[in-house]
């Protein structure tokens, strides 16, 4: 029995184990393997260590799910927002368009992403089509510049765009997101960049498990006097009269910085609720695949526990076998 105790405690314990019956030493010398024998490939997998990774993939799940739970509640408090929020730009657009193929010098692509990451291919949806937008836009006669919002399209586009970034902003959702704020970011592009076109990337929320990437176009005021006498579609622009002191151009001046704040307040909230919709599934993805690990460790960890008890059971019963001959 005393020896069954000891080989509980590990087999690193053997060789300190000593017995003044030869015959006893010779038994256990045959049945415990010695260290020339484990270094040559005898391997054996810790309880312990399938314990450890156990409690180390329990935690994970833990937080996966508090994290989904998180997004889940963000979610429910943006998502009306956001469809509210619609109904400002949509004035905007049916009067002074959207036009995403109109033709001018200087191009700036808005780019809206996020500061925190585990929200699936949400940013980088936004780059690549920032990226698409810039090698069509850029030429010989024209420049391309980027304006980006979100720590994480800043750290993609950096990489190779790092020349053309003319503005870069974060922590943009630090705080309560509303119309005054982003009204001041609008208004702080407007008077630091130059521009003849706005081309606004952003992921406009459709469900929890979908979201479409949307371009939004807002031309300078004098691009849309432009468009609007040359005919085109927004040649009907002429159609209305302008009461008071002001001139078309002032006007038109007015309408657009109006427009710009109205679309980037839009697309900030549908960016932000695409991005909740998106970490809460990813965080439900990996809570499953954190429970299905956990159940192979489960099965792991008995099958070694299993096969340690029969292997002590069978060594205490050739021993005693041979103690009796």
């Amino acid at each position: 029995m005393a020896m069954a105790a000891i080989r509980r405690e590990g087999r690193r314990f053997t060789p300190l184990v000593s017995s003044p019956n030869p015959t006893f030493n010779a038994i256990r010398s045959t049945l415990a393997p010695s260290e020339e024998q484990i270094g040559l490939g005898v391997r054996s997998i810790s309880t312990q260590i399938v314990r450890n990774r156990m409690k180390s993939v329990k935690n994970i799940q833990k937080i996966t799910k508090a994290m989904k739970m998180v997004a889940a509640s963000k979610l429910r408090a943006i998502q009306v927002r956001a469809e509210n929020s619609r109904g400002l730009w949509q004035p905007f657009t049916a009067l002074l368009g959207d036009t995403p193929s109109v033709n001018v010098k200087k191009n700036v692509i808005v780019t809206i992403s996020s500061d925190k990451g585990l929200c699936g291919g949400i940013n980088s949806t936004s780059v690549k089509i920032s990226r698409a937008l810039h090698k069509i836009n850029a030429g010989p006669d024209s420049e391309c510049k980027y304006v980006i919002l979100g720590e994480k399209g800043k750290a993609q586009l950096i990489r190779d765009s790092k020349k053309d970034i003319e503005l870069s902003m974060t922590e943009l959702q630090k705080n309560f997101l509303n119309y005054t704020q982003v009204s001041v970011i609008a208004d702080d592009i407007l008077k630091n960049v130059e521009f003849d076109a706005l081309r606004i990337v952003f992921n406009k929320f459709q469900s929890v498990v979908s979201f479409l990437p949307t371009t939004s176009t807002v031309l300078s005021p004098e691009i849309v006097e432009r468009e609007s006498e040359a005919g085109g579609k927004i040649g009907d622009l002429d159609s209305y009269e302008i009461e008071g002191g002001e001139t078309k151009s002032e006007v038109l001046q007015n309408l657009s910085e109006f427009q710009f704040s109205c679309v980037m307040f839009n697309a900030v909230l549908e960016n932000a609720c695409s991005e909740q919709g998106a970490r809460m599934s990813a965080m439900d993805s990996s809570s499953r695949n954190a429970g299905d690990m956990l159940d192979r460790l489960t099965l792991t960890y008995n099958r070694t526990r299993q096969a340690s008890i029969t292997t002590e059971l069978t060594e205490i019963i050739s021993g005693a076998s041979a103690l009796e001959g």
